[in-house]
């Protein structure tokens, strides 16, 4: 094999198309383009999606995607944050203090995750199963 032999493969370059050579061309005059029409003028294609004054289909189908209404008011806090507060009994109101949750929050949902030493008792809110037996291993009670 030498370098002066070696050629693409077989249909990975197409031959362009040689337009207005003659009649005996088939892509003579009009250069394939057929007589008068939007589509035999220069730049004469409408814009992608236009569907010629119909309302075009990405405007006619419905907007996708959500916004959660209940994520704003909704927070989460780990057993690490619950063990490093200075506080015996944990609600919202000692959460918000301590800056943990924004003012907003109507739920707070305490996970599982990191460790908790100290015990504590957690009242009114949400308690995943890992994070209560992790509470109640430490000492503290969850009263819902």
């Amino acid at each position: 094999m030498y370098l002066n032999t070696i050629q693409s493969a077989y249909g990975s370059r197409k031959v362009r198309k040689r337009v207005g050579r003659g009649i005996g061309s088939t892509l003579g005059k009009t250069c394939g383009r057929g007589h008068k029409g939007q589509k035999s003028r220069s730049g004469g294609m409408p814009k992608v999606g236009f569907e010629g004054g119909q309302m075009p289909l990405q405007r006619r189908l419905p907007k996708v995607g959500f916004s959660s209404r209940v994520k704003k008011y909704s927070a989460q806090v780990t057993l690490f944050e619950l063990g490093s507060l200075d506080v015996d009994v944990v609600d919202i109101q000692a959460l918000v203090a301590a800056d943990l949750v924004p003012v907003f929050s109507k739920t707070v949902k305490v996970i599982q995750s990191g460790e908790i030493t100290k015990s504590v008792t957690v009242k009114g809110l949400k308690v995943t199963a890992g994070a209560k037996v992790s509470i109640e291993a430490a000492g503290g009670k969850v009263e819902v």
